[in-house]
């Protein structure tokens, strides 16, 4: 499932996430939402969000439960 739809995102879920350093080389960050800091509906990069762990991305990937 794509990050880019806020309604497919929840906090609890786990995601990979690219954070703003790694953007260039595309590296993911596994993690727990905690908290979702995007407002729009939908963002063509990725629903930027805040992990269980304090990192700050957006989501590339939603994983399996």
């Amino acid at each position: 499932m794509s990050g880019t739809k806020r309604a497919n995102i929840k906090v609890g879920q786990p995601v990979a996430i690219v954070l703003k350093q790694d953007q260039r080389t595309g590296k993911l960050t596994e993690g727990v939402v905690q908290a979702i800091l995007t407002k729009s509906a939908t963002h063509p990069h990725g629903i930027k969000v805040r992990l269980q762990s304090g990192a700050v991305g957006r989501v590339k990937q939603i994983l399996a439960d």
